[in-house]
């Protein structure tokens, strides 16, 4: 990203004068405690579930729902459900549990619930996107992971202002913290780093890259391979020295296919070491490895939160996509040795065990209820069970029921929860791609060509779908879903829908056109005011004049690929007025010279052309251009323009490309 270390300290900066006014004037800092009397001793985890230090509640951060749940496990019973930020996305206990501190990562603040009076007694303003938070084990810190604004803040917990942010590393996510409080683990999203902050320095004292795990010599592309994304939660084994994190590997080397693109793991840092143990991956077919009555497989995908028994015995790896349990007997050589298939409830994200590991608390993100699972304990021949009915979480659902169908499509591997199968054998789901709805940074091999992954952010606001704008309804993802996913084989993409597929792939639109399922991110390019830099109203200036970039990205959505309707005004897949040769195309991309099916083959498309993509919020979705050539946008403007056709950007002087940059990077 330009001017990225330049960009990013100057919104640290903003963030924290602006913490800092807001704390100050704040009526109820003189209702916020001070530091806990008695520290904890264990580690502390971010996740969208904690539980007390007795083990007799839990809270939820509800994620979609802006609210928190307090759960009395004994009497399995909701006590209390407090209205807290927009999308709290993970909550963290004070060692005494007397408060509770929720990342509300739409509105951009922390906020600090009371769980005696159950209301929320201040709110502390962060960076851009806060996701994570974890306490102190004195209680006298907040730790914050601001997933768009690129930093880790401190809060101190008795004037509930942020007083220290720390860059770190693009995309944090998840926090994990050492037992004494002395080293802060950082997940990174999208690229599968782990950043480790001293936190007495306060500065990255070092970085743990994932491993890629490379095609075996015999170039099976059908086993556990590829790069590691979407690193979110992270555990600490009851020793504390290991770090397991859930996550995937996508394959992005051979053409994108369910059975040899995307592949569930879990990776182990050695934390005294600081590196990880390749050699202790969790693979599918490996160590993960349960077989049915078939002698098949068992498939389970994108891993999303690990718990250890207190004496380090088993470990259990809850799925998010495929929505099972699957546990690890340690002593034993390490290997999965049960699988829980269906958890109860859909979209499993995170999870806590009771003090004595009995029991697993688990938090269902989308259908919002708990899950009670009985371990098992340590005896390698008991296995784990679900105890009882799910218990609800919410009082009410705020989105409309065709959006939650939606969504929770959207997030599910259950090839057996729909009226048609998602995808083939629980494989993968559309979030295995589009990591949280958006990106995961990744350029796929296609029959067409390679194919940078898009957002979908204002995806169905934008005109035709698909890099080559070869899809104008919403259900031509069906070949998407049968070609790249393996679900829903047993119908002609020539044909008409059954009606109960086609309410699928509505419901599936309706959760994506959403208002607030997916918003535009705030740029950071911007001034605190929201307003444009002077740099950036010059880049407007040329962005709409000398350049003429508006001619194809054309307002409101910064593209003309709505302008393609035939005659009725409905969009259409042959008219291809508003496809662009712009110079990108190389000899890797081979077009559709026939079309397809779904369009009666009446979209063929030639290598080169392509729809013109949004550039509302493009600064988080680097890299760019339809291959992922274009780390930056000043590349998509120089070195990935050598044919001069993108526009009349190669007019202009360097200054004014600088300019020109700015304005775009600054889109929202």
């Amino acid at each position: 990203m330009e001017n990225k270390q330049k960009k990013r300290f100057t919104w640290i900066g903003w963030g924290l004068i602006a913490a800092l006014a807001l704390s100050a004037c704040s009526p109820t800092d003189e209702a916020v405690g001070g530091p806990d009397s008695e520290p904890r001793k264990a580690p502390a985890e971010s996740r969208p579930i904690a539980i007390t230090r007795d083990g007799t509640a839990v809270v939820t951060a509800n994620i979609d729902v802006p609210t928190i749940t307090l759960v009395d496990v004994k009497k399995r019973a909701v006590t209390a459900e407090i209205p807290v930020g927009r999308e709290p996305r993970s909550v963290a206990l004070s060692p005494d549990d007397r408060r509770a501190y929720v990342a509300a990562m739409y509105d951009d603040r922390v906020d600090v619930v009371d769980l005696e009076k159950r209301q929320v007694i201040a709110s502390v303003p962060v960076a851009h996107q806060p996701f994570a938070v974890v306490t102190s084990p004195d209680g006298k810190r907040v730790y914050v992971s601001s997933y768009r604004g690129g930093v880790i803040s401190v809060i101190d917990t008795s004037t509930n202002r942020v007083v220290r942010e720390l860059p770190v590393e693009r995309e944090p996510r998840g926090l994990a913290l050492n037992a004494d409080g002395s080293e802060l683990y950082v997940s990174h999203y999208l690229n599968g780093h782990v950043s480790v902050i001293d936190t007495a320095a306060w500065k990255v004292k070092g970085t743990v890259a994932l491993a890629e795990t490379p095609e075996p010599p015999n170039h099976d592309q059908k086993v556990s391979q590829g790069v590691p994304g979407m690193v979110e939660n992270m555990t600490f084994s009851p020793d504390g020295k290991e770090l397991w994190l859930p996550h995937i590997l996508t394959n992005t080397d051979t053409p994108i296919q369910f059975e040899s693109t995307i592949f569930p793991t879990v990776s182990v840092i050695d934390t005294t070491a600081r590196k990880e143990r390749v050699e202790e991956r969790k693979h599918l077919f490996k160590q993960m490895n349960i077989v049915n009555v078939k002698n098949e497989t068992e498939i389970v995908s994108n891993p999303a939160d690990v718990a250890f028994l207190p004496d380090g015995s088993k470990a259990f790896v809850v799925m998010g996509g495929s929505e099972d349990l699957m546990t690890f007997d340690l002593r034993r050589g390490g290997r999965a040795t049960q699988l829980l298939r269906r958890v109860p409830g859909a979209n499993p994200r995170g999870m806590v065990i009771s003090p004595d590991g009995s029991e697993l608390y688990i938090h269902n993100a989308m259908s919002h209820d708990l899950v009670f699972v009985e371990t098992g304990g340590s005896d390698s021949y008991k296995k784990a069970a679900v105890s009882g009915k799910p218990l609800p979480l919410i009082a009410k659902d705020p989105l409309p029921p065709d959006v939650r169908a939606g969504k929770v499509m959207f997030f599910s591997a259950n090839s057996d929860r729909f009226a048609a199968p998602i995808t083939g054998k629980n494989w993968m789901s559309c979030a295995s791609c589009h990591f949280d709805g958006e990106i995961n940074g990744l350029t796929f091999l296609t029959p067409k060509g390679p194919r940078n992954l898009p957002s979908n952010v204002l995806a169905t606001k934008t005109g035709l779908m698909t890099w080559d704008g070869s899809r104008d309804d919403f259900a031509d993802y069906l070949l998407t879903v049968q070609n790249e996913m393996g679900g829903m084989t047993q119908l002609d993409p020539t044909k008409p829908l059954p009606p109960e597929v086609q309410k699928m792939f509505d419901q599936m639109f309706a959760y994506l056109d959403y208002a607030d399922s997916l918003p535009v991110p705030k740029s950071p390019y911007r001034k605190p005011d929201g307003s444009l830099t002077p740099l950036a109203q010059q880049g407007e200036a040329l962005f709409k004049g000398k350049a003429g970039c508006i001619t194809c990205h054309a307002l409101p959505n910064y593209t003309d690929s709505a302008q393609a309707v035939d005659a009725a005004g409905r969009l259409s897949v042959q008219n291809r007025r508003f496809l662009h040769d712009v110079g990108t195309a190389t000899p890797a991309d081979k077009g559709a010279v026939e079309g397809d099916g779904r369009a009666h083959f009446q979209n063929p498309r030639k290598p080169g052309e392509f729809d013109t993509p949004t550039l509302r919020g493009v600064w988080a979705t680097a890299p760019y251009l339809h291959d992922g050539s274009a780390a930056t946008i000043e590349e998509v403007l120089t070195t990935r323009n050598p044919q001069h056709k993108h526009g009349s950007a190669h007019l202009l002087t360097e200054q004014e490309r600088k300019a020109l940059v700015e304005y775009v990077l600054s889109l929202e």
